[in-house]
């Protein structure tokens, strides 16, 4: 039988996720286990926390009510279980940390030996996404962002700037030469981002200040694939300078235009994020102060 602290982490696991299906998915366990521990806490409480619908699940009056008072006693229940293991040993458990691909592989994982020989009790998991996530419904600790923040109910923690950059490779300037003026990218093979406008957005003085700004020859999805299409000839890329520092060093791309690029400009941010309602533990602490003066933005 679960634990009444088990079926409390499974109600907030279906509010969080938005179905028992969802819920289950994530943490692992079979549906009818999520499924029966909402039931026996309905049947204690004497009153419906949810209507379900053959498409979603929604909170009742009292399902919000006791949702939200079980997120802050389940969270004061966690950072009292942390400080008494803190009392007896350095930082431990999991933490899970989510960031855009290019950034865990050309600014995380350069790190983490020494972070791990550092803090061996911490149970690092290293979530490599490029879309902008829902810290609750992926159940990460803490996110990497760059760029703007919008929501308001982050907590966010500076981790520097890292200055945007136009690159090609030497072989397609070797073909269509080098844009000396702005304008002149208009000519040029320019490699953007699908469905994210705000990244197709170049803050280059002489282009327009409204985004998108720019029409792509060809797109993507992932950072990490623009770099290596322009690696590969294919075109002029927007960057940031923490993803390609080494290729430019290299000289296996050439930066272009620096004069012309605004800065600075809120695509540079680097930012780690968490939630408001969430103490910063320990662990996100130590992670944070580790890999804080060590990135090379």
């Amino acid at each position: 039988m679960d634990s009444r602290t088990d079926e409390l982490s499974l109600l907030l696991a279906v509010v969080d996720s938005g179905s028992f299906s969802a819920a289950a998915r994530q943490l692992g366990v079979p549906v009818s286990r999520v499924s029966r521990a909402v039931q026996r806490l309905e049947r204690r409480l004497d009153a419906p926390l949810l209507n379900r619908t053959t498409r979603s699940i929604i909170l009742t009056s009292e399902g919000r009510r006791f949702a939200e008072r079980v997120r802050e006693g389940l969270g004061v229940l966690e950072e009292a279980e942390e400080a008494v293991r803190i009392g007896r040993e350095r930082p431990s458990g999991p933490l899970r940390v989510d960031a855009a691909t290019p950034f865990i592989l050309h600014q995380l994982v350069p790190l983490i030996g020494e972070f791990q020989a550092a803090y061996p009790g911490i149970e690092l998991e290293l979530c490599a996404s490029d879309d902008i996530i829902n810290l609750l419904e992926q159940r990460a600790d803490v996110a990497i962002r760059i760029g703007g923040l919008e929501d308001s109910t982050l907590h966010a923690r500076s981790l520097g700037q890292s200055p945007l950059r136009l690159v090609a490779s030497p072989s397609y300037l070797e073909r269509h030469g080098a844009p000396d003026v702005p304008q002149a990218l208009h000519g040029h093979r320019l490699l953007g981002f699908i469905n994210a406008e705000a990244l197709n957005y170049w803050p280059v003085a002489g282009l327009s200040s409204q985004g998108p700004n720019i029409r792509p020859s060809l797109t993507t999805s992932s950072g990490e694939v623009m770099r290596e299409l322009c690696l590969a000839g294919h075109g002029i890329a927007c960057l940031s300078r923490f993803m390609i520092r080494e290729d430019l060093a290299r000289g296996d791309l050439v930066g272009l235009l620096d004069a012309y690029i605004v800065s600075p400009n809120p695509r540079e941010r680097v930012q780690a994020v968490y939630y408001r309602n969430t103490a910063l533990s320990p662990r996100i602490g130590a992670f944070l102060d580790f890999i804080g003066p060590r990135l090379r933005l």
